[in-house]
């Protein structure tokens, strides 16, 4: 299987970090590509017509997006425990969860697009803050949910680190327009557990660099 991925994305570390922790990223071989919202790659565009990344590419060559695809795929491809249970309100509640977590990542993703690629003389403050408020708002929501996780490393809890990880490399909420928000101390809870779980070999193995 061929991954097209950049090493920033979040949503490209949560199908690697998954894939390592079932015991599948040596069945994964990554290609590594460049692309911004203005400027698509045209192999990936070929891939995937929304020319985003992460996209899989099957042994017989077809092709699966976006990364809760992938995910939910290659969790039905171990013998372990499902990392998004099959059925009932356990499976519902992981969904929601990897909902919450991929929001977060959505809305920095975009202050990242605001604050740093578009001209500055174009940017939008209410924009910002608007983005920034949802990575806020998601941040309390991940800081509940988190005394429910269990000590397996399950897709909510996966996407959670991820979109965490993303936070801590990009800094968005620095450019909040109302202010620099420190997530650290506005969370204890959830980054006191994302630095407990960064030592984990699939989370070392995917830090962006």
């Amino acid at each position: 299987m061929k991954l097209f991925y950049s090493g920033t994305s979040p949503f490209v570390r949560k199908v690697l970090v998954l894939a390592h922790e079932v015991g599948l990223r040596d069945a994964i071989r990554t290609i590594s590509v460049t692309l911004s919202p203005t400027a698509p790659d045209a192999e990936l565009s070929r891939k995937n017509p929304l020319g985003k990344i992460p996209v899989l590419e099957l042994d017989d060559g077809s092709t699966l997006y976006d990364s809760r695809v992938i995910c939910e795929y290659l969790d039905g491809l171990h013998a372990g425990p499902r990392r998004l249970p099959e059925s009932g309100v356990a499976r519902f509640d992981v969904l929601r969860v990897q909902a919450l977590a991929d929001g977060v990542g959505d809305a920095a993703v975009l202050v990242r697009y605001e604050t740093f690629l578009r001209p500055e003389a174009l940017r939008w403050a209410e924009w910002t803050r608007g983005q920034c408020d949802k990575v806020v708002a998601g941040l309390a929501a991940l800081e509940a949910e988190q005394a429910s996780f269990g000590p397996l490393l399950d897709l909510g809890q996966i996407a959670a680190l991820a979109a965490v990880g993303y936070l801590e490399l990009r800094k968005p909420l620095e450019a909040h327009p109302d202010g620099a928000v420190d997530m650290r101390a506005r969370f204890p809870k959830l980054f006191a557990w994302y630095d407990e779980q960064r030592g984990r070999p699939s989370m070392q193995s995917t830090e962006p660099r």
